[in-house]
């Protein structure tokens, strides 16, 4: 087991590929351990990835360069293709369970208990959400140094969520999407005929087509918007009705009826 001052901490790559190996090696046993090529994969994965990332082969090889040095991953070259294993529960002494909770938190972000519990199904199994958590309370006492920890339960959650300690919390996309929300807040929408304030509507007259202003500034039309035509001439606010169709036409004005005259009939005559 290690002390605290040697705990490792890694960076965001480092800690996608530690977790993707833990993660295949329960999942896919058959092509653990892993080459380049399928670990690369692992970690661009989209799925089951918060946040998802797009690492390059040369990345990938820094980043397992760091692990070996922390002895957390042992590579193999055996065949014709170099392939890699974890070696994190005996580094940490920790049992496989502990393992495949860290995994879960450094590829999905934090979670609660009961989603730890649904999301580390395919790895370790769980009688329930209680001993989830006692494995996560020993991660979190332990005299060589903390795993995880309990993060302060945000407005809105119903629980309170966990995260590793292995690397520093990385931005996920919850937090991403509440800041594009704060730098992007909901414009005004404007709409013909909708009201504004008097002062906006005076003060806009001139470049959005208010119209039936006072020589005093103020609008004549209770503050109406009303929008200009391509042509930037402002359309009359009533239009003419259709000219009614002359009788030439086939159709009769109203209120006037027309009947004709029954043709005599052929071969009698009236006397």
């Amino acid at each position: 087991m290690t002390d605290s001052s040697s705990l490792p901490r890694l960076d965001a790559h480092a800690a996608r590929a530690l977790a993707v190996l833990l993660e295949k090696e329960k999942t896919v046993p058959d092509s653990y351990p892993m080459s380049l090529n399928a670990l690369l994969a692992g970690c661009n994965q989209r799925s089951n990835r918060d946040p998802v990332m797009n690492l390059d082969e040369t990345e990938l090889l820094n980043a397992l360069e760091t692990l070996r040095g922390l002895s957390l991953v042992i590579e193999s070259s055996g065949g014709r293709v170099t392939r890699y294993e974890h070696n994190l529960p005996r580094v940490l002494g920790i049992p496989s369970e502990a393992a495949a909770l860290l995994s879960v938190l450094m590829l999905r972000g934090p979670q609660t208990a009961a989603g730890l519990r649904a999301h580390v199904e395919r790895q370790a199994k769980f009688a329930d959400t209680s001993s989830v958590e006692a494995y996560l309370q020993e991660m979190a006492e332990r005299t060589a140094g903390a795993l995880v920890e309990l993060m302060p339960r945000q407005p809105g959650e119903r629980e309170a969520r966990w995260r590793h300690c292995l690397s520093e919390p990385a931005r996920h996309r919850q937090d991403g999407a509440g800041q594009r929300r704060a730098r992007c807040p909901k414009s005004e929408s404007r709409q013909p005929g909708r009201r504004r304030d008097p002062a906006d509507a005076a003060a806009a007259r001139g470049r959005s087509g208010t119209t039936g202003g006072r020589p005093d500034g103020t609008p004549g039309t209770a503050g109406v918007l009303i929008p200009t035509c391509r042509t930037g001439k402002t359309p009359h606010p009533k239009r003419k009705a259709p000219a009614p169709e002359s009788p030439s036409q086939g159709k009769s004005p109203k209120g006037e009826h027309h009947k004709r005259k029954a043709p005599p009939a052929r071969g009698l005559s009236i006397r």
